[in-house]
């Protein structure tokens, strides 16, 4: 561990990790294939739209964009202030390690590049309660996009991270990020779009500036 919480720096930038338990069944669970979250989620996505039948095509549409627009916000929520929140107690800061610090550390590990299932498929049914009994059949579609969102966050993280990314979007993306780990940790907490950085104003200086 290099630091209490976020630095800028990194104890390696090739595809390799360090170990984070000594159970070893723990150490396996924490090591995720980044392809995973696709094979687990896209069944529940498409079940979840199925789900939707009972309403409209626009209103499915209406659903699956505003749930996709929610997990931007939620993506960078989480960041900002999960992952980079700055505990003070042992306990915290080993727990903040486990969470986010070993992927600054280590940022081209692709086997702890995503969530392990062990955590995402909790934290997914925790989150479809609420907008199931809020919105009932809006909210399969909403949750839908949400999760679509995840997934494209997913795909967006391993391609700046471990792809020569193409056009002008791609390689933007990927600048932008690299920004984050290498130059300013305390800014550009979006991966998937820097819409939120926008709007509350945590663009990199360089592009804060202009």
């Amino acid at each position: 561990m290099t630091s209490a919480y976020m630095s800028a720096k990194f104890v390696s930038n090739k595809d390799e990790t360090t170990r984070l338990f000594e159970n070893p069944i723990l150490e396996a669970l924490s090591h995720v294939h980044p392809i995973t979250p696709f094979v687990v989620f896209i069944p529940i996505t498409l079940l979840l739209i199925a789900m939707s039948w009972k309403m409209t095509m626009l209103g499915i549409i209406i659903s699956l964009i505003s749930g996709l627009v929610f997990w931007t916000l939620f993506e960078y929520l989480l960041h900002r202030f999960v992952f980079h929140y700055k505990p003070k107690t042992s306990w915290g800061k080993r727990f903040h390690y486990f969470t986010h610090g070993i992927h600054h550390d280590y940022p081209k590990d692709s086997t702890r590049l995503v969530m392990p299932l062990g955590v995402s498929i909790p934290l997914a049914g925790l989150l479809y309660v609420p907008f199931y009994f809020f919105a009932g059949q809006w909210g399969h579609a909403f949750f839908a996009g949400f999760l679509f969102g995840y997934m494209c966050y997913d795909g967006m993280h391993f391609a700046v991270h471990h792809l020569q990314c193409n056009g002008r979007i791609g390689r933007f993306m990927q600048a932008y990020h690299m920004k984050h780990h290498f130059h300013d940790d305390h800014n550009s907490f979006g991966v998937s779009s820097p819409l939120w950085d926008m709007i509350f104003s945590t663009l990199p200086k360089q592009h804060s500036q202009h």
